[in-house]
């Protein structure tokens, strides 16, 4: 019996995201884990607030397929068997919980910057995931590129 039997990776996409993919495919090996990722992509309108008279439509498709080109990009990276890569939009930390649960996951991986000071009293993503979370979460430092 292994330790985590579906593990969900919530990746930002960004450059240091790729700093995950050797300790996400390690440990899903060692484990023989079925292994899901999830991008969430917050509307505009949760930034705006929905204060613009414009319609943002055409740039959140476009924000959409761009994500959906650099998941399949980061899948390719991992050389490991993907079960599903979930491109969704929403609040991220909501969307996380939502398709861990959906998904029966037992360990959600997220990238963490190790915030400090008045970021740390904010709040992080990785700090959402873990308190809402009903599974167990891992999260691995990423550095910034330099």
């Amino acid at each position: 019996m292994s330790l985590y039997k579906h593990i969900l990776v919530a990746t930002d996409l960004s450059e240091e995201s790729d700093q995950l993919i050797g300790k996400v495919k390690q440990l899903a090996e060692s484990t023989s884990a079925e292994l899901s990722l999830i991008h969430v992509i917050e509307p505009l309108s949760f930034a705006y607030g929905g204060d613009v008279p414009m319609d943002l439509t055409t740039i959140q498709a476009q924000l959409d397929e761009h994500a959906q080109s650099k998941m399949t990009r980061y899948c390719k990276q991992l050389d490991y068997q993907v079960k599903q890569c979930h491109v969704v939009s929403g609040h991220t930390e909501t969307e996380v919980h939502r398709v861990a649960e959906e998904q029966g996951c037992d360990l959600i991986i997220v990238g963490s910057h190790g915030r400090h000071g008045l970021a740390l009293l904010l709040g992080s993503t990785a700090n959402g995931i873990l308190h809402g979370a009903k599974c167990d979460v891992l999260a691995i430092r990423v550095k910034a590129e330099e």
